[in-house]
């Protein structure tokens, strides 16, 4: 392309508008700000991305382990025992969920509802606890490891 071919255009003035004020700066350098144009893409791959577990189905021995625990706490209950309980909390959005440890003084344990009340009235279904500690439970603990 020859350079005289813009030479009746190249020294005109800029045209400035008679009807609109000039744009401010800010405004003018967001025209060439990024454009998103998969919006919510990110949030979708690292939603992918995250990991969740698997239920961990306990067997007989562990289930057995878990009632005593549960009847010594029920038992004691009016000692306000402060237990630590693991967990399986279900994940909303895709398969699986986590495994979380809270310790806190108990309530109530409702064995028609299957649910532990924590002080804080935090319900834990019974099924889905995997682990029961506390200083109210360390005999059992020592003994089960004896076997």
């Amino acid at each position: 392309m020859n350079q005289d071919s813009y030479d009746d255009i190249i020294n005109l003035p800029r045209h400035v508008s008679q009807n609109h004020r000039p744009m401010p700066i800010e405004s003018r350098a967001a025209q060439f700000a990024p454009f998103a144009a998969l919006t919510g893409y990110s949030d979708e791959v690292k939603e992918k991305a995250r990991l969740t577990e698997q239920k961990i189905e306990i067997d007989d021995e562990l289930k057995e382990i878990l009632d005593c625990k549960l009847k010594i706490i029920s038992d004691n209950i009016k000692l306000n025992p402060e237990i630590s309980l693991t967990y399986f909390i279900k994940d909303n959005k895709k398969m699986g969920g986590k495994y979380v440890t809270v310790t806190e003084k108990i309530k109530k344990i409702d064995m028609i509802k299957q649910y532990i009340i924590l002080i804080d009235n935090k319900k834990i279904l019974i099924s889905d606890i995997i682990d029961i500690k506390g200083d109210l439970l360390n005999i059992i603990d020592n003994n089960f490891m004896l076997y």
